[in-house]
């Protein structure tokens, strides 16, 4: 929890600080006069301030932002004394229309290019290790089989696409699902598409420890042996694969369970083979509960691609390929982010039960320390405040370009009450969404 603590921290120490530099540097380029740099907000005092030239730059105690004041501009501020005052030069709204359309877009783009940024740096340092869809023997798993139910699917099933849209690697069956409207498999031999339903998102979101809910198929391989256990001294080893139950043979784990209900209560022959690859014979006894008192084991990849359950694959970038490799994943990143957002407001998919604040952005975050995990989640996080930050609501900068926007085509410029007007809504509206988001949190940490 600590080390999620503080990497979240400073992720968000690092996001805020260069977009805010996003409209802080056009803007002294156009030499607009900035009063304040703020990492987080100073409501009635600073953990600390300096002034530098023209510009007081400091740290608020309260982490739920930052922002940069430009003189001449309605912003969370709400300063009207200055907007009433004769317009000086060196003010915002003195400044044509494209330039303040620039600094308005620049925390954004910051956001965004920052994101392809850090996709790049981690192809290169790290390249890409997947599991191809196609390389799953047997198709998947459906480990939860009331969350397999509600999106669909029945264990067995090989997924070939969702939307029309390939599937190449198996953890990105996950978030396409979500996304996703109808998905195209085959079952029992025959190729067919169904829609995805729409609950199964709801039905996820309600029972989200049971998200992964989808696995690769695994043999049968023993991973412990209980001392109290009935075939304690039948001949098995930890590692040992089963390859039958009596008659049956056992082409991955999830056959076992309704193989030994056939035989409870019965002493059954089982072959199976050593670690050292020869295939001897034992005699089982299964329970009356319909178990033979071992554990099983999750092997290890090389372990289940030597056995071929499935295929790894790795993606080296040298220094050049990265470039087109960061630039699809920031693009597709966000592509995927958008389709959240639509089944979000969508109150069908209940989607919006899942809207969450700190906890659950800090909650991205791995327990253990991991550069590739730290960047990839900070990348993750620039692309939704890029997002979040572009929509067209008044206090946001998506606002502001809006009537930018509006500005530029009417050739008219909104009156200083519009744009304090929309500033009151816009921020009733954060503040409604802050409660709600971190109200889900609250909500989740309490009764789940």
């Amino acid at each position: 929890m600590a080390i999620q603590i503080v990497q979240f921290f400073i992720s968000l120490s690092i996001l805020i600080v260069l977009h805010e530099l996003g409209h802080f540097i056009p803007a002294k380029l156009f030499k607009t006069r900035v009063e304040k740099f703020y990492l987080f907000f100073d409501i009635k005092y600073s953990l600390f301030k300096k002034k530098i030239g023209e510009t007081e730059y400091g740290i608020g105690w309260l982490p739920l932002g930052g922002y940069v004041k430009i003189s001449g501009m309605i912003d969370e501020s709400m300063d009207k004394e200055q907007m009433q005052q004769p317009v000086q030069d060196h003010e915002f709204r003195a400044k044509p229309a494209w330039q303040r359309l620039i600094i308005m877009v620049g925390g954004v783009t910051v956001n965004f290019v920052l994101a392809v940024i850090i996709y790049i740096g981690l192809a290169w340092a790290y390249g890409d290790q997947y599991i191809p869809m196609d390389s799953l023997k047997g198709g998947v798993w459906v480990v939860e089989e009331e969350i397999g139910d509600a999106a669909g699917l029945k264990t067995g099933d090989k997924i070939l696409a969702v939307d029309g849209s390939p599937i190449e690697s198996f953890r990105s069956v996950f978030l396409e699902l979500v996304n996703g409207e109808e998905v195209t498999l085959i079952r029992d031999g025959k190729t067919q598409t169904q829609d995805i339903p729409v609950g199964f998102i709801s039905k996820l979101i309600d029972d989200d420890e049971k998200a992964r809910f989808l696995a690769y198929r695994i043999p049968f391989m023993i991973g412990a042996i209980p001392e109290d256990s009935h075939n304690a001294n039948a001949g098995l080893e930890v590692e040992d694969q089963i390859l039958t139950l009596g008659d049956d043979k056992v082409d991955f784990y999830d056959q076992a369970k309704s193989i030994l209900e056939k035989y409870k209560g019965e002493e059954i022959s089982a072959e199976v083979r050593k670690a050292n690859g020869a295939v001897e014979s034992v005699n089982l006894m299964v329970s009356d509960s319909a178990t033979i008192g071992v554990l099983s084991g999750i092997p290890p990849l090389k372990t289940l691609e030597d056995l071929n359950y499935l295929g790894v694959t790795q993606v080296n970038y040298n220094f050049f390929e990265a470039f087109p490799a960061g630039i699809n994943k920031g693009v597709s990143t966000l592509g995927s982010y958008v389709k959240q957002l639509k089944k979000i407001f969508n109150p069908a998919t209940g989607a919006y039960k899942g809207v969450g604040g700190f906890a659950a952005i800090g909650s991205l975050f791995p327990d253990t320390w991991s550069w590739a995990d730290f960047w990839s989640t900070t990348a993750l996080i620039s692309i939704i405040l890029a997002f979040m930050n572009i929509l067209p609501i008044p206090a946001l900068d998506g606002g502001h370009v809006m009537f930018l926007l509006y500005e530029i085509v009417s050739g008219r410029k909104p009156s200083d009450k519009v744009m304090e007007t929309a500033q009151m809504v816009g921020f009733f509206l954060l503040i409604a969404l802050l409660l709600f988001a971190n109200g889900n949190d609250l909500y989740k940490f309490i009764f789940k």
